[in-house]
């Protein structure tokens, strides 16, 4: 688990431009709603994710997910932050919130102070996974 730190704002603006990127990448013929992340490890790596839909619901994975699965992949399990932007289509109008499963997955190796950029077309909102997922649960304990 990552301590709290503070990330400047051109480093979380930063963030919100490769989960635009990201965003581009998005399989998504069902809903037409795309969705991209960007993820800030420990050490300074950004990993990008997008939704991959798939006819059976069940099997689509969230952008959120697919940036966590690929850090975890090779190796990572202490994060910062993470930017999500999301739109239909493409057009990033308002903001695109983490479904409660990303959220749950953010917990599993984030503590309340990991930082949540969720961007739209005028810029980004800043909030805490504990703002996103208060009195969560975790075998880890209360400090993650």
């Amino acid at each position: 688990m990552a301590d709290h730190i503070t990330l400047s704002k051109e480093l979380e603006e930063s963030l919100v431009e490769y989960a635009k990127k990201a965003m581009k990448n998005s399989y998504s013929p069902y809903s037409h709603f795309q969705v991209g992340a960007a993820l800030l490890t420990s050490d300074g790596n950004i990993y990008m994710g997008c939704n991959v839909e798939n006819s059976s619901y069940g099997a689509t994975n969230c952008a959120e997910r697919t940036a966590f699965y690929k850090a975890v992949s090779e190796g990572h399990h202490s994060f910062y932050a993470i930017a999500i932007v999301g739109g239909e289509r493409g057009n990033i109008t308002g903001i695109c919130t983490p479904c409660g499963i990303c959220r749950q997955v953010m917990r599993e190796f984030c503590d309340e102070n990991f930082i949540i950029l969720l961007g739209n077309s005028q810029g980004y909102k800043r909030y805490t996974l504990g703002d996103m997922l208060p009195y969560s649960f975790s075998l880890l304990g209360p400090n993650g």
